[in-house]
């Protein structure tokens, strides 16, 4: 057996029954829906929605995630809602991003809103009928706000004495 083939198999047999790839050479236009983990080092043109997603270094995603765990280490053009989100050094994205967790390791590229939310995959943050995303209310910029102190945090440096 050739080497890439036996190492192929072996990743294979170490990924749980219910994982599922899209390959490198995949490319896939329209949704995608699983019940388990997916794996994508393909291209995607539509929404993923699963328990787990790991989008590889090689994989493009243009369309929206919802998944308990997401690890993305490649390119994400879209909105990520998850309870898990971690994005590692290698990745790139661009969109909203809901959580309840989220790590970013140093080198990731990352534009667009990061949100923490109790119940980031809630029925409240649900697509409405005509397909357009529920508006959530925005926060108030912080020099609007109520709660705003009063005071301006000041610090002075004690005076040398001189002799």
């Amino acid at each position: 057996m050739p080497d890439n083939f036996r190492h192929s198999v072996d990743a294979q047999a170490s990924r749980k029954i219910g994982d599922s790839t899209i390959g490198e050479d995949l490319r896939i236009t329209g949704n995608v829906s699983s019940k388990g983990e997916i794996h994508l080092d393909g291209e995607v043109h539509g929404d993923v929605s699963c328990v787990a997603l790991v989008l590889g270094e090689s994989a493009t995603l243009k369309g929206n995630v919802t998944a308990e765990d997401v690890v993305i280490r490649g390119r994400l053009i879209g909105s990520v809602r998850g309870l898990r989100v971690t994005l590692q050094s290698m990745s790139h994205v661009e969109g909203d991003i809901y959580h309840q967790s989220l790590a970013l390791e140093q080198g990731a590229y990352f534009e667009g809103r990061s949100r923490r939310s109790d119940d980031p995959m809630g029925a409240g943050h649900a697509a409405s009928a005509n397909g357009s995303a529920a508006k959530e209310s925005e926060p108030e910029p912080a020099s609007h706000r109520k709660d705003k102190p009063s005071h301006k945090f000041t610090r002075s440096l004690p005076e040398s004495q001189s002799a």
